[in-house]
């Protein structure tokens, strides 16, 4: 097997980590379009990431408790090899105040407001919210607080600030309830796919109880305000040319309209298990990254 080195980064089972039900399926299809591909973990100090023609992280699922580390490591591979996505777009992604940009730059968002620690907590009266940290993966730390939970969310935010978490605030999106999270898939520059699911959050789930991420995921049409959202969205990403991949995460707002709840760049969930067309058009934008 003569084609591109290329490795699809992962990270190290464990109690809280989810099983990527595509990397098999990804590195199979790789070998089998002539890549010679395998599977590697992040923090693995015996991996030559320089031996690689691309390094393309999948399912680096750990990265928010080690979120320093993390980028630390990107930076470094992306001086030795390509990294997709790029060390830069890695680093502004790792941080949800990105967000903070996204609204600055007109784009539709979810309101938020940011809690460091030191801050005052200044909670929403009169309406649900939700309170996560600016660094989290599969919902972590998040819950959903209604007008007479204040007292529990301060507790949260105790913890989540004594562990070195910056806060992040949101009205709690109704719209969610009824017309559900639709994520939309670009690679390679192009919409490769669409899915939507369910609620995440649940009155009454503890901060720290582990949350089912993907609830009833099921195959999404986008409407053409979806699309031009997400767009929009993407067009304000630092280098945006240099992305391989990425997912928009879009929810209706209070008007009915779309408006992003996050930008997943560093490590989404493709879902190909649910969209196994995409394989092909996937491994062809792979393989061109490594050989450009």
């Amino acid at each position: 097997m003569t084609g591109p080195r290329t490795a699809l980064v992962t990270c190290r089972p464990g109690p809280q980590i989810s099983a990527d039900r595509d990397l098999p399926v990804l590195v199979r299809a790789l070998e089998e379009a002539g890549a010679r591909a395998s599977a590697e973990v992040w923090d693995d100090d015996g991996v030559d990431w320089g031996s690689f023609d691309l390094v393309l992280i999948r399912s680096t699922w750990d990265y928010s408790w080690r979120a320093d580390e993390f980028t630390a490591w990107a930076e470094r591979c992306g001086g030795v090899t390509r990294l997709a996505n790029p060390p830069a777009v890695v680093r502004w992604n790792t941080d949800k105040r990105y967000l903070g940009d996204l609204a600055a730059a007109g784009v539709p968002t979810v309101p938020t407001r940011y809690v460091a620690p030191g801050e005052p907590a200044g909670l929403p009266d009169g309406h649900e919210y939700v309170v996560k940290p600016t660094s989290g993966a599969g919902a972590r730390f998040a819950a959903r607080y209604g007008p007479d939970e204040h007292a529990t969310a301060v507790r949260q935010l105790e913890r989540m600030h004594a562990e070195g978490f910056t806060a992040m605030v949101q009205p709690y999106v109704r719209g969610i309830d009824t017309a559900g999270e639709r994520a939309l898939q670009f690679f390679g520059g192009r919409l490769l796919h669409a899915s939507r699911k369910g609620a995440v959050l649940t009155p009454g789930t503890p901060y720290d109880a582990r949350k089912v991420a993907h609830p009833g995921l099921e195959r999404w049409t986008p409407t053409p305000a979806e699309l031009a959202v997400a767009e929009r969205a993407l067009a304000v990403v630092p280098d945006a040319s240099a992305l391989l991949y990425a997912r928009v995460d879009l929810v209706d707002g209070e008007d009915g309209r779309p408006q992003v709840m996050e930008l997943e760049l560093v490590e989404p969930n493709l879902f190909l298990w649910l969209h196994p067309e995409s394989v092909p058009r996937v491994v062809e934008a792979v393989l061109a990254a490594a050989v450009r």
